[in-house]
């Protein structure tokens, strides 16, 4: 019964669209109607601007902290802060307000190994960021980022659990990216560029 509550309030609290919220409170604007269309930081990053951005970052950070929390709170186990945590990295990527759509589960995922795992989570921001910054490519950075985590867990010597959820999750990023894995192989991915809605003409900066 616990397992089952942890699961089902880690994926309401997953399920709130922080980067469609940013958007109309602070920025009156849908960020479904721009961009890439995409609820996530990125796409917040290219409609809405680095500040908005940083805030959906944050708070889709905060719902994997809040469901280990919540596991670990009901439960206190390992499998229980997992439970939690999955349960809200799949409420972010399949959110229930949004007609079980979303975002892509990496901010949501890091804040999860943040908690359970600090010092790997260093290791696989550094590794995005550089990435990121000498690419301008996001989706590579995490692509790259998902598949390392497993690698690293495995490396360092982590619970059995948290290797098993590493491959989970890097399994959920990698396929929420399947668009932007074809995009780079054809050369037609996007780069990162901040942008700002123009509400005049209701169109954004274009992006590189």
């Amino acid at each position: 019964m616990a397992f089952a509550l942890v699961v089902v309030l880690g994926y309401l609290i997953g399920s709130i669209p922080n980067g469609l919220l940013i958007g109309k409170w602070f920025c009156k604007v849908d960020i479904r109607q721009f961009g890439s269309k995409n609820i996530g930081a990125t796409n917040a990053f290219r409609v809405l601007g680095p500040w908005p951005a940083l805030g959906v970052f944050l708070t889709d950070a905060l719902k994997g902290v809040i469901g280990v929390y919540i596991g670990q709170t009901l439960i206190g186990t390992p499998a229980g802060q997992l439970a939690g945590g999955i349960a809200a990295m799949a409420g972010h990527n399949w959110s229930l307000f949004l007609g079980f759509k979303g975002g892509r589960g990496v901010a949501t995922g890091l804040g999860i190994i943040a908690v359970l795992m600090p010092k790997i989570t260093l290791i696989v921001f550094l590794v995005w960021a550089v990435i990121v910054y000498f690419t301008r490519y996001v989706s590579l950075g995490s692509i790259v980022g998902a598949a390392l985590l497993p690698l690293l867990v495995w490396a360092m010597g982590e619970q059995t659990e948290f290797l098993y959820f590493s491959l989970v999750a890097a399994l959920f990023v990698i396929v929420r990216h399947r668009p932007n894995i074809q995009r780079l192989l054809r050369g037609e991915e996007l780069k990162i560029k901040a942008g700002k809605v123009n509400k005049s003409t209701d169109q954004t900066n274009p992006p590189e």
